[in-house]
């Protein structure tokens, strides 16, 4: 059962962003954009409050994806990547993506802190960061 509402346009939404933000990371590396996104819609702390669709998530401005701005992530969503997305959605949830609102590629090492957040771990080339509980309580 999804975690979050959601539509088949919004759910190949979700696959493309999350290919276009994570492919070269692999399967978990894409779950773990899913987490992400997903624990935006169910946030209603910081920069996420009013963001009540995946559709509102993946295109929220300021503070949206970057991937949205690139041809790469408005090519066809393929059925492996849909899949993928609809692990997210019915709830699956992967360390370190599991309680983080936020992530972005360095060009070196983690930062201990990014925009006043922790991070939370690493996986491949993406840093993960995550709020506190008392924050953001909805993503724990």
């Amino acid at each position: 059962m999804a975690v979050i509402a959601y539509n088949e346009a919004q759910l190949r939404e979700l696959a493309r962003l999350m290919r276009a933000e994570a492919e070269e990371d692999g399967k978990l590396g894409m779950l773990l954009v899913g987490n992400v996104g997903v624990n935006r819609v169910l946030a209603e702390c910081l920069d996420f409050t009013g963001i009540d669709t995946l559709s509102d998530m993946i295109y929220q401005s300021p503070g949206g994806f970057e991937a949205v701005t690139q041809n790469y992530f408005y090519q066809r969503a393929r059925p492996k990547d849909i899949r993928l997305a609809q692990r997210t959605v019915d709830g699956e949830q992967f360390d370190p993506g599991d309680d983080s609102l936020w992530f972005y590629r360095p060009v070196g090492d983690c930062r201990a802190r990014w925009y006043g957040q922790w991070n939370v771990g690493r996986f491949k080339s993406h840093c993960f960061y995550a709020p506190t509980q008392a924050e953001c309580p909805e993503v724990y």
